[in-house]
């Protein structure tokens, strides 16, 4: 312990009689580690934010039927998209019926349209239309006033929740609750607003506004396919709950034991692996050429290190002579080389922390600072001192004292 004090004690002391040289040793190092802390905090918080998303969108604890799945292959989707008929209400009710499993089924259909009041006006806001059972899924949570109750959506009466946004451009800090507004020029009483989703990637989560299913389907019409979101009884159940969905759509649909699925069934787990596996090959490749930089901070550092060799060799010489052994002269080397690596990555750590933080600030590019990644980052420059500093470190234990000590 002693001697590995008096090794750290030596490197320091070294580090600051030289603090210009050892700056530009170790600037290689900053430079690579604050890159790749910025890459992973910003693909950690991109990864964030699209998970957040997607749940939000599909539901934690949900699947959902649509006309066409997830679908990978564009020539497939669209013979999917012509061949397979619209989800209708019937299609959610039979759902319903047959599912043992299921605890409720919302069908849903969406489209932009203008949303007004007096002479404020929002020509884009997206305007959803659900069934009474929407409120036992987890996507709106009313923050003023209430949400529609199941009865008012049931008969289709005019009332509306809006996002944030909405009520913001709309009454800027006047009460909506009561309001009325137009959708699609026909009148809406404004029953709450929800609670603030956010944005993500600069696209704002609260535009909208919630109506009657019934309600969206005199506006823009019943020829659209809908959306039908299912919840089962218990998480644990969720591909039972799929099975018996499946199995209701096929016989509603009389299709035949050899005929493939014309409705599409998938969950936010399906959505999320697809996107990493999308992603995984693009991030790897991302961090692998940033950290390239990493060797070439090493390189710089054994360089450095077998100057400082060559400068020292009296000195090694001196204490070879004096009775130390090679392993306390691969030790004080060693040490050197990892306290300037580690130095590095502790200082590329901030700045990279930095740096994501600036870019998320300023840019719709969302950042996550994680405990790993700093971990990650020091060990990094720990274990590159450590390779690229033994060489160096040998080199200098081979030294033979007496040739050591009469070199000018």
């Amino acid at each position: 312990m002693n001697q590995f004090l008096e090794s750290v004690s030596l490197a320091l002391g070294a580090i600051w009689a030289n603090k210009l040289r050892s700056f530009m040793t170790v600037l290689g190092n900053i430079v690579a580690v604050t890159s790749i802390i910025a890459v992973v905090s910003l693909i950690q918080g991109l990864n964030a934010a699209v998970t957040t998303a997607i749940v939000s969108q599909a539901g934690a604890n949900a699947f959902t039927v649509s006309r066409v799945g997830v679908i990978t292959d564009p020539d497939e989707e669209e013979r999917a998209q012509r061949s397979n008929p619209d989800v209708t209400l019937g299609d959610a009710d039979a759902i319903r019926r047959f599912g043992e499993h299921i605890d409720a089924v919302m069908a849903q259909a969406s489209r932009n349209a203008a949303v007004s009041y007096r002479d404020q006006t929002l020509d884009s806001v997206e305007i959803q239309g659900v069934t009474p059972d929407y409120l036992q899924f987890s996507m709106f949570d009313a923050a003023r006033g209430r949400a529609p109750t199941p009865t008012e959506i049931a008969r289709n009466r005019p009332v509306t929740l809006i996002g944030w946004s909405t009520a913001d451009h709309l009454f800027g800090g006047a009460n909506p609750i009561g309001r009325t507004i137009k959708i699609a020029g026909v009148h809406f009483q404004v029953v709450g607003v929800n609670a603030k989703k956010g944005s993500i990637f600069g696209q704002s989560q609260d535009e909208f506004a919630v109506i009657p299913l019934g309600a969206y389907r005199e506006l823009f019409g019943n020829r659209q396919s809908l959306d039908v979101l299912v919840q089962p009884t218990s998480p644990a159940l969720m591909q039972t709950a799929i099975d018996e969905a499946t199995v209701a759509l096929r016989v509603h649909r009389r299709l035949r034991p050899r005929q493939k699925n014309n409705f599409g069934i998938f969950t936010s787990d399906t959505i999320l692996r697809i996107y990493h596996q999308a992603t995984a090959g693009i991030f790897a490749v991302l961090i692998g050429v940033v950290s390239l930089s990493l060797v070439v901070g090493g390189i710089v550092i054994m360089n450095i290190m077998l100057m400082v060799v060559s400068e020292r060799t009296r000195e090694i010489g001196l204490r070879k002579a004096l009775g130390a052994q090679r392993r306390d002269i691969v030790s004080q080397v060693l040490t050197e080389s990892v306290a300037l690596s580690t130095l590095g990555g502790m200082v590329g750590t901030g700045l990279g922390f930095l740096v994501a933080l600036v870019i998320a600030r300023v840019s719709p590019v969302p950042a996550s600072v994680q405990v790993w990644s700093v971990v990650l980052g020091v060990s990094l420059t720990a274990v590159v001192g450590l390779g690229f500093g033994l060489y160096p470190a040998l080199r200098a234990a081979r030294l033979d004292p007496i040739e050591a000590l009469r070199r000018e």
